[in-house]
Order: structure tokens, then C-alpha cells, then sequence
């Protein structure tokens, strides 16, 4: 009696099934996480004799534990004693797999599958095995097609679910005890079209310009890196509220090249026409036109580094060029700093490397970042 009381008291969701005891079915609580396991016990209920099973969440978790359970069950004086050193175990693999969920009631399934079809199963794109993880598709009225990633909280549904999607700005969706699936797609309906203009905008970039980086821009993408003409290229930055005001401008080449560019910018940001398209007001501040897929070939913007003799390293692409206008060859920033820090020749004081280019030996002043490696020239 004294067994059967200390076990209700640790484990009140185990049960026996027989009259005799010795086949115990039901859960085990550990941290709020319910297992299910099964215990078989011999007529003599020696536990160093029984058969420990368990559902495969709980196998999952204790992977690579195998043995200490083992030595548990053989070693433990009864069944109360084996249940206690079995929650430790758990607990202890549980700070590896945080991830570990127990079996969500089954109303929470039911209520799941009535969102979705009140939704439509048409806007789910995926589900994970354990029903936590959504991913929900939602078309703009411009056709782009856009994906909400939802973390629910199946342990306390009424919880704020874990969002995220690939928007430029922080995704703030409200969420209370009664909300639903459909309102939390109605609200990311809101969100994605309150940017319609800003992917209006990039959409234009990335068809009518060469675009250099980066290499394939997802929607959260503020940045472009546009292509005026050989080893010579202009970053933008967009603001997704103000998509058509003027961006932040970076220009990026050799020096005789740049300045003039740099100088026209200045000179003309004040033409700048919010209600005209960024490609066409670039183009008017810059005096100059863009180079078009339709007019040019990526080819003549994709020259390759110099001392790597690529054009991809990793993510990053030439862009540190020499000033020689004779020369103007293009460099990775970091094989350009690897370069120069190897050469005999060369000396430093402070950030300044005075070293010769690597193609033209034409001596020159680097601008070099011990720290990250980087160089600008």
C-alpha cells in the first residue's frame, strides 16, 4: 500500500491494467511534458526483471541514454525507485533536446483542423509531423506569392504563436486567447500589401537593370547593387516605407570613374522626383544610362577577381578596383588583403598599406581592415 501510494503521488498518470499489477500503462510528467510509456512486470514484481516500453517522442529523447536506463531498471528496489531515476535521465537529456514536445490534448487537433478548413487547405503549404509548425501562403493583388511561417504553442494554445516571413520590416501580428488561424492570415494579407510599392520598386530593379548583388535577393532584400558599366556599380538601399524616396547611395569603382559619378550626385539629388520611378530618377542624377538586360550582356559586369581568378567568393563578388585607368582591374576585398599582407614589398602604417596592384606592380595606397580582412583600395 505504502508502494502504491508513493507511486500515485510521483507518477499519477501511470496505471495498472491487471488485477495482479504487473503491467503498468499510462504517462510520465516530466517538466509539464507528458510520455507515454509501459512497464511489464514478472509475477514476483522484481523490476530488475521487467520490460520497459515507450512512445517514439520519449525514445527520440532518450537516444544515446539507452545503457543508463538500463542500469536503472536492474539496479532500482522497486517501481517508485525506477520512476524517479527515470525523470532524472529525462530531465538531463531534456536540457539537449529543448525541442522535445509532449502529445498536445486532442482538442487542440480538432480546433486546428477546423481553422484550416474555415482557411482552406489551399493556403497551407506545409505542415510539420508534430502539427506545430505551419507554413501559409498568401497571394498579393499584384500575384506575388508570399509565406507565413507559424509556431504554435500546442502545450498552451492560447499563447502568442511564433511568426515569421520574408518581409523587409519586423512582422507584428496581434494575436489574443480567441483569435484563429484565418485572422492571423488576414493580417499578414495587410502586412504584405502595405508594401506592395516597395516590391514594385525592386521588381523594376531586377528587370531592367543588371543587378550584381545580391545573387538571387529574397523579398526581405533592401539592397541592390546595380551595374552602371565595367567594374563600376551603385548600391541602393530602399526604404520599404518610402520605397520611392531617394535611397541611400553607395558608389563602388576605381576612383576616376566614381568621382565624376559621385559629383553629378550631389550636384542633382535635388531634381530627385518621389512620384517618378527610382531607375528613372538614378538615371536623371547620374546623367548616364543604366545598362538593360535587353542592350547588355552580364558578362561585361562579371569580371573576375584578379588574384582568384573567380567571380563568386562565397557570397562576395570583385569590388575593390585599381585606380589606373590603364589597369582597372577588380579584387575580392579579401583576397586583395591576404595579397598584400604577403608581400615583401609592402609596408603599413595604421589602416594605410602602400603596396603594388597585383596585375599592373603599379604602386598604390590600400585602404586595408586588419580585423576583417578586408581591403578597399
Amino acid at each position: 500500500m505504502i508502494m502504491e501510494s508513493s507511486l500515485i503521488k510521483e507518477s499519477p498518470l501511470l496505471l495498472p491494467l491487471n488485477k495482479e499489477k504487473t503491467v503498468y500503462d499510462g504517462f510520465i510528467t516530466v517538466q509539464e511534458k507528458d510520455f507515454r510509456i509501459r512497464i511489464l512486470l514478472p509475477l514476483d514484481h522484481q523490476v530488475k526483471r521487467a520490460k520497459f516500453h515507450c512512445c517514439w517522442q520519449l525514445k527520440h529523447l532518450l537516444r544515446g541514454y539507452e545503457q543508463i536506463v538500463k542500469q536503472r531498471l536492474q539496479h532500482s528496489a522497486d517501481l517508485v525507485s525506477f520512476l524517479l531515476e527515470l525523470k532524472t535521465v529525462m530531465e538531463v537529456a531534456m536540457k539537449s533536446h529543448p525541442e522535445c514536445r509532449s502529445i498536445p490534448p486532442p482538442q487542440y487537433y480538432s480546433q486546428l483542423i477546423s481553422e484550416m478548413e474555415a482557411l482552406g487547405w489551399d493556403k497551407l503549404v506545409f505542415i510539420d509531423t508534430e502539427f506545430c509548425t505551419l507554413r501559409l501562403k498568401a497571394d498579393d493583388s499584384s500575384g506575388r506569392q508570399h509565406a507565413l511561417t507559424v509556431v504554435l504553442k500546442a502545450k498552451h494554445p492560447a499563447e502568442t504563436p511564433d511568426c515569421s516571413a520574408d518581409l523587409p520590416v519586423p512582422l507584428d501580428l496581434k494575436w489574443t486567447p480567441q483569435s484563429t488561424l484565418g485572422q492571423l492570415h488576414a493580417q499578414f494579407l495587410l502586412v504584405v500589401e502595405s508594401l506592395a510599392g516597395f516590391w514594385e520598386v525592386l521588381d523594376e530593379i531586377d528587370t531592367k537593370t543588371w543587378v550584381l548583388e545580391p545573387e538571387k535577393p529574397s523579398r526581405a532584400d533592401t539592397m541592390r547593387r546595380i551595374a552602371i558599366g565595367t567594374n563600376v556599380s551603385i548600391k541602393v538601399e530602399v526604404d520599404p516605407r518610402h520605397p520611392k524616396m531617394l535611397p541611400e547611395c553607395c558608389l563602388l569603382g576605381a576612383d576616376h570613374v566614381v568621382t565624376p559619378l559621385r559629383n553629378k550626385l550631389n550636384a542633382n539629388m535635388h531634381l530627385w522626383n518621389p512620384d517618378a520611378s527610382i531607375l528613372l530618377n538614378l538615371q536623371d542624377v547620374l546623367e548616364t544610362e543604366l545598362p538593360s538586360p535587353a542592350t547588355h550582356e552580364k558578362s561585361n559586369f562579371s569580371i573576375e577577381c584578379g588574384i582568384c581568378y573567380a567571380y563568386r567568393l562565397e557570397s562576395a563578388i570583385p569590388d575593390q578596383v585599381c585606380n589606373d585607368p590603364r589597369c582597372g582591374q577588380p579584387f575580392h576585398q579579401a583576397c586583395l588583403y591576404e595579397w598584400l599582407r604577403a608581400l615583401p614589398s609592402s609596408r603599413q602604417s595604421f589602416n594605410i598599406v602602400f603596396g603594388e596592384c597585383p596585375y599592373c606592380a603599379k604602386v598604390r595606397n590600400f585602404t586595408c581592415n586588419n580585423i576583417s580582412h578586408k581591403s578597399l583600395l
